[in-house]
């Protein structure tokens, strides 16, 4: 093994918790045995669950469209395919099309879809049985249930024996959101069954979710692995947790409701800073569209549930300073950009090497935009999405800020420095730094300095440290009414493309300027 790859290796474990490692070795050799014993008795509620509908998948008995391509599943094997993607193969287990709009319509599909699972995938074998897919089905057939479609006994032994299983398997290795959905997993099970056994999946949940919340929410509301997608998920999983006990009333504690419906407030104003004014989220880290609910489809669940969500309007500057992003707001344009840490050292899974990016809306329509998440195979392209390159910052000798690698991987990464902002007469001003380059032998430190007013922006970057090559790149949409002009540097316009979704390309616009000086500008203008 080469001295570069042993530099990697160590810098990418150095970070992980005791646990995290212990809980690798024993997620990998302990494989408990399915427990097949009847289903506990069913618990008896109140109400009828109503959700926040998702857009529907299932387009034929056995067809769906997942992350923009559609495939059928027809034979048994085609639920763990070598050859189509792994977390195509994930949505499929999921289930998401039983709580999706208009599910009604499609109840005879869904009653055949959950009959065939059960038939095709028999208990502990294949990526159905794997603890992420297996949370989110639990969750989706008990709404299911709870919605009027009353499973049958083979069903309600299947969530049992998942959810037998699930227990034994918990993500602690992984932590972060996968580990949170576990524990919904077990909060929704213990809660639609009854007896000691349900009571224990469920003390066991809430348990779970206690800790996760404190740990997981910082205190600016966001989710601490910095993605608005993961964040928007989270936050609708809050929201469940609100509407669960609704229709079980009486049955968890007024601490545990509160502390859902004080953090779910503080989760939405944070979605709301990092929502552009076309309603989508803004692309920092593993983000996309049409895989978490957008702002105004939560904003409604929300209001449903009593949660108090602060309607009124956002300030020209907010800072997001637990998380490290600041939304800047004048005339036309809103501006969102990251200044800060990557996301939690022992879980930079889904982090980019995006630091001291930007993303820029001008009349309700975005115009630059960071390149977004199309896939997570291990591949180039999923590093290139990762990569510096990718994003409007400064790339510095080819080098990535963060040091990216393979799908969820981060050695070394870089720490925000000198944040600050404020107003200057008729604008708005942003700065800060990073030492993502010192790793590089010049030592390089990034600075960068934003002046947003209602005409333009002003984007002044500075290198300290010695380097051989570096290049600003902005990522521009097609159709902008966006000018450029460059001060101490050379600019040119270059093919790129745009990911908003997974599995999506667009074409658009690189402008890439290259400094003739260690200070330089891009400034941008529009009418």
């Amino acid at each position: 093994m080469s001295p570069e790859t042993l530099s990697r290796y160590w810098h990418t474990v150095r970070w992980l918790r005791p646990g995290q490692v212990y809980g690798q070795l024993w997620f990998r050799l302990h494989r408990p045995r399915p427990d097949l014993k009847p289903a506990p008795a069913l618990r008896p509620g109140t109400g009828t669950w109503t959700g926040c509908a998702r857009t529907a998948s299932m387009t034929g008995p056995d067809t769906f469209r997942f992350l923009n391509v559609e495939r059928c599943i027809a034979a048994e094997s085609d639920w763990n395919r070598p050859d189509w993607p792994k977390l195509w193969l994930y949505n499929a287990h999921y289930f998401d099309d039983l709580a999706a709009a208009d599910a009604a319509a499609r109840t005879l599909w869904h009653r055949a879809l959950v009959v065939r699972w059960v038939v095709e995938n028999p208990p502990g074998r294949g990526s159905g049985w794997e603890p992420y897919p297996t949370s989110l089905r639990i969750v989706n057939w008990v709404k299911w249930a709870l919605a009027g479609n009353a499973l049958d006994e083979v069903a309600r032994q299947s969530v049992a024996v998942q959810t037998r299983f699930l227990r034994e398997r918990l993500e602690t290795h992984l932590l972060g959101n996968h580990l949170w959905a576990n524990a919904k997993a077990l909060v929704f099970a213990g809660t639609f069954f009854d007896g000691a056994e349900a009571e224990a999946w469920r003390a066991r949940g809430l348990a779970l979710l206690r800790r996760e919340l404190e740990e997981q929410i910082l205190p600016d509301g966001g989710h601490f692995e910095r993605s608005p997608m993961y964040h928007a998920i989270v936050l609708e999983d809050v929201l469940d947790l609100l509407h669960l006990a609704r229709v079980y009333p009486g049955l968890f504690t007024e601490e545990e409701v509160a502390a859902w419906r004080e953090i779910a407030p503080r989760m939405h104003r944070w979605l709301r800073v990092m929502t552009h004014p076309d309603g989508g989220i803004s692309f920092f880290n593993d983000a996309a569209f049409d895989i978490a609910r957008a702002l105004a489809a939560l904003t409604e669940y929300a209001t449903a549930l009593g949660a108090a969500c602060d309607p009124g309007p956002l300030a020209d500057i907010e800072a997001l300073t637990g998380s490290g992003y600041v939304r800047l707001q004048i005339g036309p344009a809103v501006m969102i950009a990251d200044v800060g840490e990557i996301g939690p050292d022992h879980l930079p899974g889904h982090a980019h090497a995006d630091t001291l990016s930007f993303e820029l809306s001008l009349r309700g329509q975005r115009v630059l935009v960071n390149t977004g998440t199309s896939t997570y195979e291990a591949s180039a392209e999923r590093l290139r999405q990762r990569g510096t390159a990718a994003h409007n910052t400064v790339l510095v000798d080819g080098v990535d800020s963060s040091e990216v690698w393979s799908s969820f991987r981060v050695a070394r990464r870089a720490r925000p420095l000198a944040v600050s902002w404020g107003r200057d007469d008729d604008a708005l001003w942003l700065s800060a730094g990073h030492d993502g380059y010192r790793r590089l032998p010049g030592k390089v430190i990034h600075r960068r300095r934003w002046r947003l007013d209602p005409q333009g922006l002003v984007v002044e970057d500075q290198l300290e440290g010695r380097y051989t090559s570096a290049e600003a790149r902005f990522h521009v949409l097609r159709g902008s009414e966006l000018t450029w002009t460059v001060e101490r540097a050379s600019g040119r316009p270059t093919a790129g493309t745009w990911h908003p979704g997974f599995g999506q390309a667009i074409v658009c616009e690189v402008l890439s300027v290259t400094p003739a000086a260690p200070v330089w500008t891009t400034r941008f203008r529009w009418q």
